[in-house]
Order: structure tokens, then C-alpha cells, then sequence
């Protein structure tokens, strides 16, 4: 084997700056949630994608970066479009509100501004990775796993109004909204139901569309064994 080719096999395919970047931020967001919001918070999805996404940078796991695309990237795009909605006035689903409240300190927002730009991260990463088709079962896991803690020991909505940043209802297992629980049905029923939408309606469906337009994980690592950058 060629010089050449053993450096190629060992060249970074993620630039170091990216990783640094991506992990100043994480250290400045998590001990700042922490305290703000209690550590039930990184039960949320975008909280476990961010997380996960700094351990798929390191390690430059395409795995762990198509796990994340698929459980987040739809309903992180819905955020990014009304985010922008929103600020022209004309909100989509009104989940971005928030970001335009003046009572809500502009470092809050700064750091919940990566729902914004992580799916844009994710979209580099799998282009720049592949697309590891494990990584729809990874975050399937994952995400039931999340849902199941989340709906057995963390609280219903609304949140006390002695402590009004506690995550209530997280990943909507009690209801589609963080002021009171769903009342149309049963509530194991209604989680039954949300265990089975999301994958039918969100992650499959993300995977699939991932699957099709992006190359394979294996064929990318290939050309980059191979030199072919």
C-alpha cells in the first residue's frame, strides 16, 4: 500500500474547525440548560440530536448523523420555516413565537436558535458522511426509548408556576401542546398512537427521502480509502 493511500485512509473527512465550533457550543448550551431547565430537558428530540450529533462529528459516524437526520430533520425544517414566518408576521404554526418575546432573555434564544441551523448541519454531515440506512433503527430506539421515559416519569403539562421552565408533556407524549393535556382519549392510548405516528409520518418516511437522494455511507468511505475527495 502506497504512502499516499494510508494517508488518504487517515485523512479527517469532517474539518477540524467544525468540530471545534459545533463543541464551544455545546459546552456553553448544556451547563446553561442545565440550570435553567433541569437535565429531563435533553429527553427532548433536538436536545438528544444535538448531543448525539457532537459525538457523530468526533467520531465521524455516519451512523450517528443519519440517526439524528431522520428523527429530527421534518420537524426541525417546520421550525425553521416558521421561525421565518414569524418574522415577517406571518407565523405558521406559531412554535417560534417565543423567539420574539422580549421577556425572554436574548442569550435563551441565541442558544435555542440551533433548531434553526442544526438540520442544515445534518444535511452537510450526511452529504459529506453518507447515509447509513442503521440509522433510521438507531433512532427509532432512541426515540421510543425517550418517549417511554418521558411519558412514565416526567410531568404533565401545564408546568408549576413555581418553576415555569420545567419541561412539561416533552416529545408531546401527553398532547400536542405544553398547556394541558390532550383530552380525546385515553391517555396510554393517545401515546400508543404518538409511538406510531411518528415513525409512520416523520422518521420513515425522512428516511426514506434520505435513502434516495443521498450516497450510501459505505460507497463514501470507499472513495475516500480510495483518495477521492
Amino acid at each position: 500500500m502506497t504512502t499516499a493511500a494510508l494517508t488518504s485512509r487517515s485523512a479527517p473527512r469532517l474539518p477540524l474547525w467544525s468540530k471545534l465550533l459545533y463543541t464551544a457550543f455545546v459546552a456553553v448550551l448544556v451547563p446553561h440548560y442545565w440550570q435553567a431547565y433541569g437535565p429531563t430537558n435533553f429527553l427532548y428530540f433536538c436536545d438528544i440530536a444535538l448531543l448525539l450529533t457532537c459525538v457523530a462529528m468526533w467520531r465521524e459516524s455516519a451512523v450517528l448523523a443519519s440517526a439524528c437526520a431522520v428523527g429530527i430533520l421534518l420537524p426541525q425544517c417546520l421550525w425553521m420555516v416558521d421561525f421565518l414566518g414569524t418574522s415577517v408576521g406571518l407565523p405558521i404554526t406559531g412554535m417560534t413565537g417565543y423567539m420574539f418575546q422580549d421577556a425572554i432573555p436574548l442569550f435563551a434564544r441565541f442558544l435555542s436558535f440551533f433548531h434553526f441551523w442544526l438540520p442544515l448541519v445534518l444535511i452537510w454531515l450526511v452529504l459529506r458522511l453518507g447515509y447509513d440506512q442503521r440509522g433510521l433503527w438507531v433512532w427509532w430506539a432512541l426515540g421510543w426509548g425517550a418517549m417511554l421515559v418521558s411519558y412514565l416519569f416526567l410531568p404533565l403539562p401545564p408546568a408549576p408556576t413555581s418553576n415555569p421552565g420545567l419541561p412539561v408533556n416533552v416529545n408531546y407524549v401527553f398532547g400536542i401542546n405544553d398547556k394541558a393535556p390532550q383530552t380525546w382519549m385515553q391517555p396510554h392510548l393517545f401515546f400508543g398512537l404518538m409511538l406510531t405516528a411518528l415513525p409512520l409520518m416523520i422518521w420513515v418516511p425522512t428516511h426514506h427521502v434520505l435513502k434516495r437522494f443521498v450516497v450510501p455511507a459505505r460507497h463514501v468511505a470507499w472513495r475516500w480509502q480510495r483518495g477521492m475527495r
